[in-house]
């Protein structure tokens, strides 16, 4: 045993020296792989910004009613994809088709109005020039006035005409006004429909007594107008035989003239007032129809058929599917070399990380922190400093997403190559 162990010191202290040599290059060659390895890793990460605090964002629509009523048809149902302009659903429109019935008939008679009145400035004009004319001839200018008295007293029978036309279409709207407060009476003590519904048809209802009895005056006034229009006619043949009465007559002719003239412009005002409660009446049945603002899905949808629904009650959400973006939420440290152009990379959790390529649009102008509900005031009690993460918006490149898998909320995990 101890010859051997002597055989083996002698074959150590006369290892030839190649071979070491050799051995000392190989260990020297794989440190320099190494450190070379560990130097490309360094220089391959040190050139991109990645963060998990990111999610899918797009356009998302809350759509709601622009006026009140019963839901008579649905035309949608959750996650449905819609086009733009799609007919989502209908709102009762017959109270609002009522409404534009009623401003129709209130424009067609201020219309009638306002014809009236151009008609009597032509007439009050040729009055007040023969007047001045033939201040000493008071039988020619007698004989106008009784020409004009006699076309006043056709408007007033005119006028009557009218009253009694719209007597009518107040009498009808107080009758169905009375029958609505009965039917919802008896549904109101049956607690069937709300209180406040009862009470609204009850206002309707005096609101329609009251516009009856102002129409009922309406004619008794343009019958009494009738009556005086005839006396002045007779007024105006007696006047004939007094030539000083025709002076003085035709000296106020150019007041009369101007007051025709301002009841012509009132009775303008007030054609272009129902015209525009006409265009209003209008604009209301049409939005009784419910239409879809852009193309896109339905989500969260809260309307049924049958249910009532108030102005500005949100009914759906139409998430649009014309764009998406990534919002990434970068440490404020990572953002030293970062700009607007930069190529990055997306992986999507819901898909198995499968990558998107992308670059970075902009970066905004505050730190999330900032558009919290409670912003940190940091001039207060004892300031501990925390790394802030400033919103960068990330967009995709087009013709990735055929099918529209991307929705909004999704996880993320954007990589942006900052070098």
């Amino acid at each position: 045993m101890a010859a051997e162990q002597e055989a083996v010191k002698t074959e150590v202290k006369t290892e030839p020296p190649a071979e070491r040599r050799g051995r000392a290059r190989w260990f020297i060659g794989a440190a320099v792989v190494v450190a070379a390895g560990a130097a490309l890793v360094m220089w391959h990460y040190s050139g991109r910004v990645s963060t998990d605090d990111a999610q899918i964002d797009g356009h998302i629509t809350q759509v709601s009613s622009q006026v009140g009523g019963r839901i008579v048809k649905l035309h949608i149902v959750e996650n449905q994809h819609v086009d733009a302009g799609a007919v989502l659903a209908e709102i009762d429109p017959r109270d609002y088709q009522v409404a534009v019935d009623r401003a129709k008939a209130d424009l067609a008679d201020a219309e009638a109005n306002l014809a009236a009145a151009k008609t009597g400035i032509p007439i009050s004009a040729t009055s007040t020039s023969s007047g001045v004319r033939n201040a000493t001839g008071g039988l020619e200018q007698a004989q106008a006035v009784v020409a004009m008295s006699e076309r006043q007293v056709e408007g007033a029978r005119s006028e009557l005409t009218a009253a009694q036309a719209r007597l009518r279409e107040k009498e009808a709207t107080a009758t169905k006004a009375a029958r609505d407060v009965e039917r919802l009476k008896a549904l109101v003590a049956k607690d069937e429909v709300a209180a406040q519904q009862y009470d609204a048809a009850v206002s309707q209802a005096d609101a329609a007594r009251a516009s009856l009895d102002a129409a009922k005056s309406d004619v008794v006034s343009a019958q009494a107008a009738i009556g005086a229009a005839e006396h002045r006619v007779q007024q105006a043949r007696g006047a004939a035989t007094q030539a000083q009465a025709a002076l003085q007559e035709s000296k106020t002719a150019p007041e009369q003239l101007q007051v025709t003239k301002s009841k012509a412009d009132m009775a303008e005002a007030r054609v272009k007032q129902f015209a525009a409660a006409l265009a209003q009446a209008e604009l209301n049945l049409e939005r009784t129809t419910i239409h879809a603002p852009t193309a896109g899905t339905i989500s969260r949808k809260s309307v049924e058929t049958g249910q009532i629904v108030q102005p500005s009650q949100p009914l759906l959400a139409v998430v649009s599917d014309a764009e998406v973006w990534v919002t990434a939420n970068f440490k404020e440290t990572q953002l030293k070399d970062m700009r607007p152009g930069q190529r990055a990379s997306i992986d999507v959790d819901a898909m198995g990380g499968q990558e998107f390529r992308g670059h970075v649009d902009s970066i905004a102008a505050a730190t999330g922190a900032k558009f919290s509900m409670l912003p940190p005031e940091n001039a207060t009690g004892n300031y501990v400093k925390v790394v802030q993460r400033v919103p960068v918006k990330i967009v995709f490149e087009p013709g990735q997403d055929p099918e529209r898998r991307l929705r909004p909320g999704m996880s993320v995990q954007p990589t942006v190559y900052v070098k």
